[in-house]
Formats: structure tokens, C-alpha cells, sequence
């Protein structure tokens, strides 16, 4: 399709990049405010929640509500007020021009008045055996998320940055004991986190693995992880030295695992557009107090959820940041009607009265 080929495009008003809880809840906000926004659900449709068997901190559900329940009753609230909901994944923004030309990996292109890039993190895994098996069923990447349904459990925390330490202190509020495995001797943490575990050693909290990997994961969705299989080598990177006689496999009990080792945030393909992001590939927004704190260096292209927050990284605060969005690109899209209406008006005729 030529990009002059206007009448094969499809146009939209708002088109929102993600459908997990930020982009779901910046559609129903735009969907109210008749802004009829176009859902392109991504390569994780429902986003990471969608992993979590139970969600006992979303508020609203004082018995709890699994994952997929919750975006589900999302995306229908959010088509019941006029929205969208494709399943479709963006490959690129244009933003030379305007309308934003928006090109999917399907090779259909559509354009749009705004965009809200609510494409999230994903995090990232081991691609071990039994990993995706016990995803959600003892396996997490959220242990804010999760680690309350394993209390009095001995857990494992895979990692050994900032995210591991953080993650690994946390658990000790429900664990019977934490163990933090690392495939190297030393961290990359913070000198702070790095202390703070270290008081939580001290106090018999946390026993830390180093040079030590988990290969296996094993146990079921019925009962749970039972426990996981690890290599050991003194000088670090056992799986670089299985045939090393110094490396040393063995089982180790466990009631949950905890893969630490961070996020990728989804903005490969505003590549271009112009939209700053940090050295992680996070979207740097506007930020601050007052109106269009989602708002990026491209005027009518906001961020909202995981995409933008590197840290908290919670469903309430992703649907917080989604109703900025949508409120946000509401503003802008007032203000575009503002000014076309007054071009509208210069370029028309005068009356021959």
C-alpha cells in the first residue's frame, strides 16, 4: 500500500498501543468522553496481569479476582462506552506527519488524530523447563503481586540487581526463608540494597546462592512448585561450565520462584517518532504537577503503565496513568478541533449579502 493511498487507510480518532490494565482503563475514560478509541490488543493481549492466577490488591474485590476476570470485565466495560478492541500489533509510528500514519505487522496501516502508547514491559524469563508451565501457578515476576499467597513458604528470587534485592527483602515479610540466587559472585545492585539484604542475612532471613543458577522448575498447576533444580561452580556462570567437573547440580525444595532479572519495555516501534526514552528503553513523559503529565516530546502522543513507570509497576498504578492519558489526549483533541474548526472558518467564502 503507497502512502499516498489515502482511501485504503483506515482513520481513527485515538488509537491506544496495549490492552492490559493502562490501555483498558485509557479506553473507557476516552470511550466516555466520545473519543471512540481503537484498542490494539499487541503481542500480549490483557498484559501481565494476565500471568497472575489471583489479584487480591486491586481495590474494589475484597475476594480477590483473577487476572484475566479483571481485564476481561475491563475491555467489556470499555466496549460498552463506544471503544474498539482489535487484535492487532503495532510494527511503527510515523509522526512526520499528521495524522499519525501507524503501520501493523499485519501490513495494514490506519491513521490516527492521538496515540497512547500503553504497550507495557514484559519481563523477562529464563526460557528454563517447567517456567511457563508455573506461570502463575508458583512462578511470578511480581512479587508485590504474589508473594502473599506463598506465606510461611521457603521462596527463591532469581537475580542480582536492584529489582532482586528489592523483590527478595520484600518476601521476607511472608517467607519462612528467602533464597536469592545469583549466577555470579558479585551483584549489580545499589550499594544500598546490597546492604540492606545483607542486614536480612544477618538476621537469618535470607541465605544467598552465588554462582548458581535454577535450569529447572518442577511441581504442577494443581499443587504448585515443589522445587527446582540448580548447577553450582566456584568461579560463576555454571551453565557456561556444565562439563566442568567443579560444577555441581543438585535439587532444592522450594514453594515459589521469583524471576528478578528484569523488564523490556515494548517501545521498539515508536523508534523514530521522535518520543525520548531513557537508556532502558522507558518513555520519559511530561511528568510533574498539573494537566498532560503524560505527555511526550510529540505533541498528540501520550504514554501511560509499564511503558513509562520502571518502578512501581502496579496494575492501580498503570490504570491511574491510563486515565491521565485518556484525559490528556481528550485536551489535545478539543484543541485540534479548535483549530481546524477556526481554519475552517478562514478558508470559507464570504456571503455575497
Amino acid at each position: 500500500m503507497s502512502k499516498g493511498d489515502a482511501a485504503e487507510v483506515e482513520h481513527h480518532r485515538l488509537v491506544i498501543a496495549g490492552s492490559g490494565i493502562a490501555g483498558l482503563t485509557a479506553a473507557i475514560y476516552a470511550a466516555r468522553s466520545n473519543n471512540e478509541p481503537l484498542v490494539l490488543e499487541g503481542t500480549e493481549p490483557g498484559g501481565q496481569l494476565t500471568l497472575t492466577t489471583e489479584v487480591d490488591n486491586y481495590p474494589g474485590f475484597p475476594e480477590g479476582i483473577s487476572g484475566p476476570e479483571l481485564v476481561n470485565n475491563m475491555k467489556a466495560q470499555a466496549k460498552r462506552f463506544g471503544a474498539t478492541v482489535k487484535n492487532r500489533v503495532v510494527k511503527s509510528v510515523d509522526a512526520t506527519e499528521r495524522p499519525f500514519r501507524i503501520e501493523l505487522t499485519s501490513g495494514d496501516v490506519i491513521t490516527a488524530d492521538a496515540f497512547i502508547a500503553a504497550s507495557g514491559a514484559s519481563a523477562r524469563t529464563l526460557g528454563i523447563p517447567g517456567e511457563d508451565d508455573l506461570m502463575g501457578y508458583g512462578v511470578s515476576t511480581c512479587a508485590t503481586c504474589d508473594g502473599a499467597f506463598f506465606r510461611d513458604e521457603e521462596m527463591v528470587v532469581i537475580g542480582g540487581g536492584d529489582a532482586a534485592m528489592e523483590e527478595a527483602s520484600f518476601l521476607t515479610k511472608f517467607a519462612s526463608k528467602v533464597y536469592l540466587v545469583h549466577r555470579r559472585e558479585e551483584f549489580r545492585a545499589e550499594d544500598y540494597w546490597i546492604d540492606r539484604v545483607d542486614e536480612l542475612v544477618d538476621e537469618g532471613k535470607i541465605e544467598i546462592l552465588r554462582n548458581t543458577e535454577v535450569t529447572e522448575i518442577h511441581g504442577s498447576p494443581e499443587d504448585g512448585v515443589s522445587h527446582v533444580r540448580m548447577i553450582r561452580h566456584p568461579e560463576g556462570h555454571p551453565s557456561e561450565k556444565l562439563d566442568d567437573p567443579a560444577t555441581e547440580e543438585f535439587d532444592f525444595e522450594t514453594g515459589a520462584v521469583f524471576l528478578a532479572i528484569g523488564h523490556t519495555p515494548n517501545t521498539g516501534y515508536l523508534e523514530g517518532t521522535g518520543v525520548e526514552v531513557d537508556d532502558a528503553g522507558y518513555m520519559i513523559t511530561k511528568g510533574g504537577k498539573g494537566a498532560h503529565q503524560t505527555a511526550t516530546d510529540v505533541p498528540g502522543l501520550f504514554g501511560a503503565g509499564d511503558v513509562v513507570d520502571f518502578h512501581y509497576q502496579q496494575a492501580i498504578t498503570a490504570g491511574g496513568m491510563g486515565c491521565q492519558a485518556a484525559i490528556d489526549a481528550d485536551d489535545y483533541l478539543e484543541e485540534l478541533d479548535r483549530e481546524n474548526r477556526a481554519t475552517e472558518q478562514v478558508a470559507a467564502p464570504e456571503s455575497d449579502d
